[in-house]
């Protein structure tokens, strides 16, 4: 019986360990260099805030098929909540304008005809050059991919950063349109938001390790693999911090780390090599309802803000938390500047006169890669030259901007390739 040795213990490396257990009887052993899974999709105790926060605010669709299915092979799509409607409310924090995109749930796009339904002041003609995004296979940017008009200022740009975490003048049309082709192309019932009732690692983690547990899996924490062995063609063993670790002649490699680290581990390998951040805000403040005066965050969970510093708005249960995209300018503000910047608007949006609340600002330098040109012809294929390494990651040929769907496939893709040897 074959060893498959899974290197990351992120969402692309559970999902691997999880299609490699389902039904082939394979051992598995997962190498997570950190003392907890779930890479960028986790959550943890914050001691100045007293609260159990995520490491960043994630949304999921209904229509991320590959995400479901994970949920329901862990056995946690009861652990996920959200509208039982296509929502998405959005605040304009220089004209405090309010409004929300309500899809129908069809797949025939008949909410476009209702002005109330759709972007405010746009026209019928204008959804035209949006359904027509996943048509496009070349390298043109968002912000050249249709006329700048009002839904693209007030819909297009703010999906484009937070689909791609890259400003909409340099990433990929295409990408951008691979997302709405599997979630607005397929009707309002592929857009219903999606988010954990307690925390990402509750919902997408602790259930995996749990089954992969159950199925005979390895789990080992604190274990980072130093350096790939190559002889051969193949890898034949793996250095972690005891050693190395032989391979036997039938065993398997699935690296799923971030690209940088495969570079490390995998010299001449051709990876993404700019990235961009995303900085994520946590405040200690329950919005209830009397604090939102449209009723938005209450109906939906999160609130899109246009023209301000904060991006999104996600309601938790005893806190409220921010995420800004392509946040790469904003690394060297000072937390406290940039938590008193994000306060006011989200102070604006709710209708609140409270004063800063306690709050944590988690600054991650290299979320993503950069959805660029140059950067999309950079990414590997999972298949590699070494006859027992495969790759595995939301940075890998997916087709889709780095994202948890893209993550999860790539485990699955990684993992059927070994099953087919």
């Amino acid at each position: 019986m074959s060893h498959v040795h899974v290197v990351g213990g992120g969402l692309a490396g559970l999902s691997a360990a999880l299609a490699l257990t389902e039904r082939d009887g394979r051992a598995v052993t997962v190498y997570e260099a950190g003392p907890a899974a779930g890479g960028r999709c986790r959550s943890y105790h914050d001691r100045a805030l007293d609260l159990r926060i995520d490491n960043g605010n994630h949304l999921l669709l209904s229509g991320n098929h590959a995400a479901a299915s994970y949920l329901a092979t862990i056995g946690a799509s009861d652990r996920l909540h959200g509208p039982n409607a296509p929502i998405f409310p959005f605040f304009d924090r220089k004209t405090g304008e309010r409004w929300s995109l309500r899809m129908n749930r069809g797949r025939v796009p008949w909410w476009i005809l209702s002005p109330r339904r759709r972007v405010p002041d746009t026209r019928l003609t204008d959804y035209a050059a949006l359904l027509a995004f996943p048509r496009i296979d070349d390298d043109t940017p968002v912000a050249e991919a249709m006329r700048r008009g009002r839904l693209y200022w007030r819909l297009v740009e703010p999906l484009a950063i937070a689909a791609l975490n890259t400003r909409p003048q340099v990433g990929l049309a295409r990408l951008l349109g691979a997302v709405i082709r599997e979630t607005m192309m397929r009707g309002g019932a592929a857009c219903l938001p999606r988010y954990p009732i307690g925390g990402l690692s509750e919902a997408l983690v602790d259930p995996a390790l749990d089954l992969l547990r159950r199925r005979g899996a390895d789990i080992r924490f604190g274990h980072r693999i130093a350096a790939l062995e190559i002889a051969g063609g193949r890898v034949a063993a793996l250095r972690g911090p005891e050693g190395p670790i032989a391979l036997q002649p039938d065993d398997a490699v699935v690296l799923a780390v971030p690209p940088w680290v495969a570079a490390d581990l995998l010299p001449g390998l051709v990876a993404p090599n700019a990235f961009e951040a995303i900085i994520n805000l946590h405040f200690r403040h329950v919005a209830d309802a009397a604090g939102d005066p449209a009723g938005a965050l209450q109906e939906a969970g999160l609130v899109g803000v246009l023209s301000g510093t904060a991006e999104w708005i996600f309601r938790k249960a005893d806190h409220v938390s921010v995420t800004i995209s392509a946040a790469n300018l904003m690394l060297d503000m000072p937390a406290e500047q940039l938590a008193e910047k994000v306060w006011a608007d989200i102070a604006a949006a709710l209708g609140t006169k409270a004063p800063l609340p306690a709050y944590r600002v988690l600054k991650e330098k290299r979320a993503t890669f950069a959805a660029t040109a140059a950067q999309e012809a950079r990414r590997p294929g999972a298949r590699t030259d070494l006859a027992n390494l495969v790759l595995a990651g939301d940075w890998t040929a997916t087709g889709l901007p780095a994202t948890i769907e893209g993550a999860i496939r790539s485990g699955r893709t990684a993992a059927d390739l070994l099953r087919a040897g």
